[in-house]
This record gives structure tokens, sequence and C-alpha cells, in this order.
């Protein structure tokens, strides 16, 4: 799977100084990755648009 373009971002709300985050890249098309920003060469997390906000959505309610 070619990253490469993939432009990572984390919660504003983790803060800078936030070791226990997930980053997210949401910029290539048609899959939303997620990954540990701990272990940015470990496993990630692939989800369609729809199953990211479904996902997220109820976090976001909360």
């Amino acid at each position: 799977m070619d990253l490469t373009g993939a432009r990572w971002r984390k919660s504003t709300r983790s803060g800078n100084d936030a070791g226990a985050c997930v980053e997210v890249a949401d910029n290539l098309a048609g899959r939303v990755h997620v990954r540990d920003s701990k272990d940015r060469d470990g496993g990630l997390l692939t989800f369609t648009p729809a199953a990211w906000r479904a996902f997220v959505e109820p976090a976001r309610t909360h």
C-alpha cells in the first residue's frame, strides 16, 4: 500500500505533548488510514470514508 502522499494529522484536543494518540490520513481517495502516533511504522487500520464516519460519529456526540 503506497502511503507516500498521506497527510497525517491528530486531533487538536490531543495537545502538543500527548504521546498516546492516533493519527489519521483522510486525503487518499476512497480510504481513511489510522495509525498509532508512538509506532508510526507499526500496523494501521484502513476504513472506507463511510465506515470511518460511522466509527467516529458516536465519539463526537458525547
